[in-house]
Order: structure tokens, then sequence, then C-alpha cells
């Protein structure tokens, strides 16, 4: 069994990455959106990979402490679905406003900044995806254990 003094050091630690992934997330959206409001002015901001590997560290560390806890704080656990209700929220609407504008923000499909928030709200949600099937494994693996 994993000792108390593990569990509240992960913890910790969960809650350190849980901070640096909400910063990282306002960076890369302050970022994108914008590039995508100034039509071109600024050069593609290129941090999506760097954002889905923190987001991914994070993801995958709360994975595992979820393996080692006994019974999982709710808050703790939901926490992170904030980030695919973000991304999913400020996606439609920027669609939207370049619908109304007549593709005035996308210039036809010139640029590529809603292309861009487009791919990375698609990442954020498979790597959502993947880890509710994790939790839903590892859920299922600890009811046997009992």
């Amino acid at each position: 069994m994993i000792s108390i003094k593990i569990r509240k050091e992960e913890e910790k630690i969960n809650d350190i990455l849980f901070k640096i992934c909400i910063v990282v997330t306002i960076i890369a959206m302050g970022m994108m959106l914008i590039e995508f409001f100034t039509v071109g002015a600024f050069p593609p901001t290129r941090i999506s990979l760097f954002y889905m590997i923190v987001l991914l560290v994070y993801s995958f560390h709360k994975e595992a402490l979820r393996w080692i806890e006994k019974e999982g704080d709710i808050y703790q656990q939901r926490r992170g679905e904030i980030f695919v209700y973000l991304w999913i929220i400020i996606t439609a609407l920027l669609y939207l406003i370049n619908f109304i504008s007549h593709d005035y923000f996308s210039e036809g499909g010139r640029l590529t900044a809603l292309s861009e928030i487009t791919f990375t709200t698609i990442e954020v949600c498979i790597v959502f995806i993947i880890m509710r099937i994790f939790k839903i494994i590892s859920l299922r693996f600890l009811d046997k254990r009992k």
C-alpha cells in the first residue's frame, strides 16, 4: 500500500501541475485569440505542441494519482474538465464570429488561426476521452481488487 506521505506529496505535485496547466492554457488561448482577432498581424503561435505536452503530463499524473488514492476527492477528479469546456466554447464562439463577419477573421481560409484553434480543441478533447477511458478501466480494476 502506498504511504500517506507519498500520496500527499503526489497530491501537491498534482496541484502544482494543475496550476501550471491553467497558466499555459491562458497563455495559449490568449496568443491564439490575439492571432485570430488581429487578422494576420502576428505570426502563427506554434504553441499547440508545447500546450499538449503540458496537458498530457498533468492528465497522466492525475490518472496515476487516482490509482494510489483510496477515495478520490470529487473536485480533484473533475477539475481538469474545465480545459475541455473552455476550448469548446471559445472555438464555437470564434466560428460564430467568423461566420457573422463573412470570413473576415480567416480571410476566406487564408489565415490559419481558426484552424489552429480547432486542432488544439480536438487534441484537448482526445486527451479528455483517453483519460476518461483510463478512469473507467482503473475504476473497474480497483473494484475487482476489493
